[in-house]
């Protein structure tokens, strides 16, 4: 049973390419562990991720905090993340499990810091920041981090990402069944709904980037792997494999069998509760 303020259109829509997703999608960079721990001001207890998908955003906590619990409502994504744990001995202080942001059914003041990386657009806010406060101590750390689409790379490829993301997006709003239909809070309002929640003492806006090693084969796939493009294709969207094979050959050229160091630019937006 779902609870009140959830949709499964949007836990469908990230059905069925978790591979894809996994194999191509940054995980959380180093700065985001040392920021927030620098504003919680000590080594965190408990680290909630919530809507951590294949596990991109709990992995890297695995030193940095006592325990990490990813919390993820899609059955296909939380199994590729606890295949994941496995493989590397199922170490006791991280743990992955169904559950959605605004019921968590942990204790008050458990958790020193929570986070949503790519995921808080997807929550209703109101619910998922109250129950994120519930959960947090004095003192803890909501954050919901987001990269900024596409990576950096060159003016002709990024507007083709947009162009396809824009077709595939059309096609989704024209044909898909109203059941299927996402509906995603805008990331530029993360911030202002944070402040007028009334949970926390302090919030900000930070903005930086990360570099990484990127060839073209991740570039598409990165592109692929955007939840609209997915859905389009499974809606069998006419002329989308045109476009994404041109788009394909656009991004090959570019990169012309090398890989290359690339910008993936991100905001974090931080909220925290009283002391």
């Amino acid at each position: 049973m779902i609870p009140e303020g959830n949709r499964s259109a949007h836990i469908d829509r990230f059905s069925g390419f978790q591979e894809l997703y996994d194999r191509h999608r940054p995980e959380a960079p180093p700065l985001v562990i040392r920021l927030l721990t620098d504003y919680l001001g000590r080594r965190p207890g408990l680290v909630v991720d919530l809507g951590c998908g294949t596990g991109l955003s709990a992995f890297p906590w695995l030193d940095a905090a006592d325990r990490i619990l990813g919390v993820e409502p899609g059955d296909g994504m939380r199994h590729i993340a606890l295949a994941k744990r496995a493989a590397i001995g199922s170490p006791a202080n991280l743990e992955f499990v169904p559950g959605y942001s605004n019921r968590l059914g942990l204790p008050d003041g458990c958790a020193d810091i929570v986070t949503c990386s790519q995921s808080f657009h997807w929550m209703e806010p109101s619910g998922t920041l109250r129950e994120a406060a519930r959960v947090l101590a004095p003192g803890g750390l909501f954050a919901a981090y987001d990269c900024d689409w596409p990576p950096v790379l060159t003016p002709s490829v990024e507007t083709a990402y947009r162009h396809l993301i824009g077709s595939a997006d059309a096609w989704n709003a024209a044909h898909a069944p109203q059941e299927q239909r996402a509906v995603k809070w805008n990331k530029d309002g993360h911030l202002s709904r944070m402040e007028a929640s009334g949970h926390f003492a302090f919030v900000r806006e930070v903005v930086f980037h990360h570099l990484e090693r990127c060839d073209a084969e991740r570039y598409v796939g990165l592109t692929l792997s955007q939840g609209g493009v997915q859905q389009a294709l499974k809606l069998e969207a006419s002329g989308l494999e045109d476009e994404i094979a041109a788009y394909r050959e656009r991004v090959e050229r570019h990169f012309a069998g090398q890989t290359l160091e690339i910008l993936f630019p991100y905001r974090l937006r931080l909220g925290i509760t009283p002391s």
